[in-house]
């Protein structure tokens, strides 16, 4: 399966230096999303000309979350030399937790985001159209690499070839402070296969399936698997019998198929109030 809105992908990544085809373009994203390990001690991702060792190094972006001096460090290589460092105070960035870092390539700057909160709009010291490599350390667990136009909420994409025994959505996003729910939506020609709705001011999970625009019976269960301003993974998962949802790698919610041409099924939806950093389908 493929998000017809990413340019590029690379799940679970096994080297640390990725091309972009084409380079950097405005309006569009790179995204880097994964796990600080608890025995790590730095982080640094690069948006870079090239990848040899010495290329230079439109964006250096260096968080540093030792207790007591959390910041991040941004600045640029360039000529074999760094230029002038700018830096935010505290760091979204926590040992043994999941992180999302988005860069939205603007005309005048890089617009730059952590787990769907705004950091800093670095201004362009080497021009975009040099930029065409992505470089992260080693010292983290990487989950994607990803290269897109931003997405938004409401949000659709189509399942090419449809959904299959075996498939995995995974979706990453943080809800806002005041939402009220979050709702994902697995979509057929003439209805909704799954339908998978939290409720915050209630604190219930909701599943349903809709055919012809009739609702069947709702299964409903208390404790909200969010955490409003804080990010989240899930990953619905398709077997042969159901689906299986979870969150931040524990098991949510599981609902057996009640439209079982599973094939039919080629669109996923996202509605809510929410900040949706990545879909992989």
């Amino acid at each position: 399966m493929a998000d017809c809105q990413q340019q590029m992908a690379v799940y679970k990544p096994t080297i640390t230096v990725t091309s972009i085809e084409g380079g950097l373009q405005e309006g569009k994203s790179v995204i880097i999303i994964g796990r600080i390990l608890p025995d790590s001690n730095r982080l640094h991702v690069n948006l870079q000309c090239g990848s040899d060792p010495e290329a230079d190094v439109a964006l250096h972006i260096n968080p540093h979350y030792k207790d007591g001096s959390e910041h991040i460090v941004y600045n640029t290589y360039q000529n074999r030399s760094w230029g002038s460092g700018q830096s935010t105070p505290d760091s979204p960035f926590v040992k043994d937790k999941l992180f999302a870092i988005e860069i939205l390539v603007t005309k005048e700057a890089y617009k730059i985001s952590a787990n769907g909160k705004h950091l800093i709009n670095y201004k362009h010291r080497i021009p975009v159209t040099q930029v065409n490599t992505i470089s992260v350390d080693q010292d983290n667990k990487l989950e994607f690499i990803a290269y897109q136009k931003s997405v938004v909420v409401p949000y659709k994409t189509l399942i090419k070839g449809g959904l299959q025994a075996g498939n995995a959505i995974l979706i990453y996003g943080v809800p806002n402070t005041d939402s009220k729910r979050v709702e994902f939506n697995l979509r057929h020609r003439n209805g909704i296969a799954f339908h998978y709705l939290s409720l915050f001011d209630e604190n219930v999970v909701v599943r349903n399936t809709s055919e012809n625009g009739i609702w069947g019976a709702e299964e409903r269960s208390r404790d909200v698997p969010f955490i409003k301003g804080q990010l989240f993974q899930v990953k619905i998962s398709c077997s042969a019998e159901q689906y299986e949802v979870s969150v931040n790698g524990q098991q949510a919610h599981t609902y057996k198929h009640r439209f079982t041409k599973l094939e039919d099924i080629d669109v996923f939806e996202v509605y809510g109030q929410l900040k949706l950093i990545f879909v992989h389908v």
